[in-house]
């Protein structure tokens, strides 16, 4: 194996290998149905059925204008591996070079707690459902565990949170294949409960039309009820957006520009389906006091509702489609981790693939900071809302790259070049991301279950990256950090 001098240290000359098509990439975005499972209850609750209906649907064809956007930029940098945040990345290095390490690491850390928000998901169904006498744990005075980490007492749900951590990063450290597999299997599973509750409960007769509410415009709502959907559209983001994570991987596809491109809109719009009829069909199961108060497992009764039993089954497939969440999350943060590091954003000891092509020291990093936040933080909403604030602004940048790439490289080649209707179009979602942010950060209690000091931590984590990135800049390259740079107009002036 031959090796290079890099930055003044050895780095594998090793590539990601061209080893998936664009079906595999759908498989792999099938992750975001799973999304919308372990969140859906708690905006239920919160809005009523009508209410989580509709913001859903508005907030997933964000989504799917978003990802049409990005199969440009996608095509344009078909090397980056780690997505949209690395196009983010060349669309303002130009005028402020810190955007890059900030919109990357808010895309990382939002990906990579996947894991231990849903290891402690999976934990908690599996828990309940077999092992009830086993203590829950948790934070707070009545919770018991096994034992105490300080700020979390550590029951049964977080030792198989752990678990489920650890197995995943075994599955995805042994190659891309192994990880596609999981992702085929798990996402078959997964459609047997979306097409239980989006089919089966008009055709049952347990679909009730006044199980359906509308609570957005109740009194005392602030701003008439919009300040509360505003919101939750910042939170639904962390969801409904994750469609993009197929340009994560083009420079794994066989074909990059057809594949990513496929990828990319075949599963927004199928994903666009699921966010609007799911909520539709369960929420006419059960009433919203029954989902409030059972926001996580609310759908084992809405299964038993319309097959009569079955609720061990169901369990089951829920697991399955966390698990799935949990191992595309894998993939993707590992990636961004590496294609930061690449692009000289973080420390360079991440510019590393293993002998299977895949970025294992990245993936590494990823499970540790997962059992750290299983064993420390120990709390799912937390976990969302303080990743959450990273990866929403992610998307504010790289829509705004996509305006300032058309602008200051038109020479620069576009296999997929979106009309220019797309430049006003991703102006007024840049401008609505940025409106959620605003609103999410500021008055985070209004989803009635995230606190001011998660949005803390995770500005803190930005505030992190940017002392990464000095670190790789003056330490570890020797370089004076520069707060613009200089941008090549063709792929040719920049040497790639």
């Amino acid at each position: 194996m031959s090796e290079a001098v890099y930055a003044g240290a050895a780095i594998e000359e090793r590539q990601l290998l061209k080893a998936l098509r664009w079906y595999d990439g759908f498989v792999i975005a099938l992750a975001n149905p799973g999304f919308l499972l372990g969140s859906l209850g708690y905006s239920i609750g919160a809005l009523g059925g009508w209410g989580a209906v509709f913001l859903w649907t508005v907030s997933m064809t964000i989504g799917v204008l978003s990802n049409w956007i990005y199969s440009e930029t996608a095509a344009m940098f078909p090397d980056k591996s780690g997505g949209i945040a690395l196009y983010a990345h060349e669309g303002w290095k130009r005028y402020f070079t810190p955007i890059g390490p900030v919109a990357t690491f808010g895309y990382w850390f939002a990906w990579s707690s996947v894991l231990a928000l849903f290891g402690i998901v999976i934990g908690g169904l599996i828990q309940a459902e077999w092992f009830p006498g086993e203590p829950a744990g948790g934070i707070g005075e009545g919770a018991t565990g096994y034992f105490s980490s300080g700020p979390v007492e550590i029951g049964l749900p977080h030792l198989i949170a752990a678990g489920a951590i650890i197995a995943v990063w075994i599955v995805n450290i042994f190659g891309i294949r192994p990880a596609v597999w999981l992702a085929y299997g798990t996402g078959a599973l997964l459609m047997v409960p979306l097409a239980v509750f989006i089919f089966l409960p008009y055709l049952t007769g347990e679909w009730e039309s006044s199980n359906l509410t509308w609570t957005l415009n109740d009194a005392g709502q602030p701003w008439g009820g919009l300040k509360t959907a505003l919101v939750w559209l910042f939170v639904m983001g962390w969801s409904a957006y994750g469609v993009e994570t197929c340009a994560t991987f083009a420079p794994e596809y066989k074909d990059t520009v057809r594949d990513t491109t496929l990828a990319l809109r075949t599963s927004a719009i199928f994903s666009l389906f699921v966010y609007a009829l799911l909520p539709l069909g369960i929420s006419g199961v059960l009433s919203q006091e029954a989902i409030a108060e059972n926001p996580v497992a609310f759908y084992v009764p809405a299964f038993q509702e319309i097959l009569g039993g079955g609720s061990q089954i169901m369990v089951v497939l829920l697991i399955a489609s966390l698990l799935l969440s949990m191992n595309t999350a894998t993939a993707d943060g590992s990636r961004a981790l590496y294609g930061i590091a690449r692009d000289d954003m973080t420390i360079k000891q991440l510019v590393h693939l293993n002998r299977f092509h895949v970025p294992s020291r990245a993936m590494t990093v990823d499970m540790i900071v997962n059992l750290l936040l299983v064993f420390f933080v120990g709390n799912t909403l937390a976990i969302l809302y303080t990743g959450n604030v990273g990866y929403i602004l992610a998307h504010f940048f790289a829509l705004t790259a996509f305006i300032l790439l058309r602008r200051d490289r038109p020479r620069w080649p576009r296999p997929i070049k979106v009309s220019s209707i797309w430049i006003p179009i991703a102006a007024v979602l840049a401008a609505a991301n940025a409106l959620f942010i605003y609103v999410g950060v500021t008055d985070p209690g209004l989803t009635y279950a995230a606190e001011t000091k998660h949005v803390l931590i995770g500005l803190a984590v930005l505030g992190i990256s940017v002392l990464l990135w000095l670190f790789r800049k003056i330490v570890q390259d020797g370089q004076a950090p520069r707060l613009r740079e200089e941008t090549p107009a063709t792929p040719e002036a920049a040497g790639t």
